[in-house]
C-alpha cells in the first residue's frame, strides 16, 4: 500500500482526495499538511512541511502556489516524488519545478481530469486540422471562489491549440478594450465566475458559415481529486527524475 502525504488537506480538494484514498485499498493518506491544521478522521495534519515527521511514498499536493518553495525543499530533502495539482504558478516558479524535477520525480498538471487531457489532445489535432481556416476562442467558467483567471486548464487548451497553429498565435484576454476586427492570429480566452461551478471549459473552432465546439464538464470536484490519485500512483512507480505530466499517465495506461 502506497503512503501518501497530502498537502492542502482541510482544503474542498483536498477532502475530496482523502475520501478517494479512504476507499482506495491500495493507497492510504499518512500524514496531511495545512496551515489551517484542522483534525482530520484517519491521518495526523501538521501546519508545515518542515514540521511533518512521518514518511510517506509520494505527495499530493493540493494548497497554493506560496507554499511550493517549502514542499520542494521537503520532497527533496527526502527523495520523495510529488504530484503538484495547484495552479495559478508564476514562471518563476514553474522555472523552480523543472529545476527540481532533476532531482526528483515530479508530475505537474493544470487540470487533473482524465478528460480534460483527452480534450488537450482533440483541441491539438483540430487545430492542425484547421489551421488558419478557423479562428479559435476558449471560454471557461469556475465558481466564485477561484483566485485565478485565466484558468490553468484555459491556458492549457490554448497552448495546445498554439502549438499546432501554423502561425504564432497571440493570446486575447479582454476585448473590451480592443477597438477593431478580431485579428485572425489570435486565441481569444474569456473567463467566468459565479456560484459553485466546479469547472467548465468550451474551445469553439468558428470558420466560414461553420462552428466546431469542444466541451469539457466538470459535474464535481472528485474528477480532480481520482486523477490526482492515480497520478500518486504512477510517480510512485516511476523511480526516474523528472517532470511528468497527464499524457505520460494516459500513456502508461494504455501499455
Amino acid at each position: 500500500m502506497q503512503k501518501i502525504i497530502l498537502s492542502g488537506c482541510c482544503g474542498h480538494m483536498g477532502r475530496a482526495v482523502a475520501d478517494i484514498c479512504a476507499n482506495d485499498p491500495e493507497v492510504e493518506v499518512a500524514a496531511g499538511i495545512d496551515l489551517l491544521a484542522q483534525p482530520m478522521e484517519g491521518f495526523p495534519v501538521f501546519p508545515s512541511p518542515a514540521a511533518c515527521n512521518l514518511e510517506g511514498d509520494v505527495l499530493i499536493d493540493f494548497s497554493h502556489p506560496a507554499a511550493l518553495e517549502g514542499l520542494l525543499e521537503f520532497c527533496a530533502a527526502r527523495r520523495l516524488p510529488a504530484v503538484l495539482a495547484t495552479t495559478g504558478y508564476s514562471e518563476e516558479q514553474l522555472a523552480r519545478i523543472e529545476a527540481a524535477s532533476r532531482e526528483i520525480p515530479l508530475f505537474r498538471s493544470a487540470n487533473m481530469s482524465i478528460g480534460v487531457n483527452v480534450l488537450v489532445d482533440l483541441v491539438r489535432r483540430a487545430a492542425a486540422l484547421l489551421g488558419e481556416d478557423f479562428d479559435v476562442e476558449i471560454e471557461e467558467r469556475h465558481h466564485r471562489r477561484k483566485l485565478d483567471a485565466p484558468s490553468g486548464t484555459a491556458l492549457m487548451l490554448a497552448d495546445a491549440a498554439a502549438q499546432a497553429l501554423p502561425y504564432e498565435a497571440q493570446y486575447v484576454y479582454d476585448r473590451h478594450s480592443v477597438r477593431k476586427p478580431r485579428d485572425g492570429r489570435e486565441i481569444g480566452i474569456s473567463s467566468l465566475r459565479g456560484g459553485t461551478i466546479v469547472g467548465e471549459h468550451t474551445v469553439v473552432f468558428a470558420g466560414r458559415d461553420e462552428v466546431i465546439e469542444f466541451r469539457h464538464h466538470a459535474a464535481s470536484r472528485e474528477v480532480f481529486a481520482v486523477g490526482a490519485v492515480k497520478a500518486a500512483k504512477f510517480l510512485a512507480g516511476v523511480g526516474t527524475t523528472g517532470l511528468y505530466n497527464m499524457s505520460d499517465l494516459i500513456a502508461a495506461q494504455g501499455k
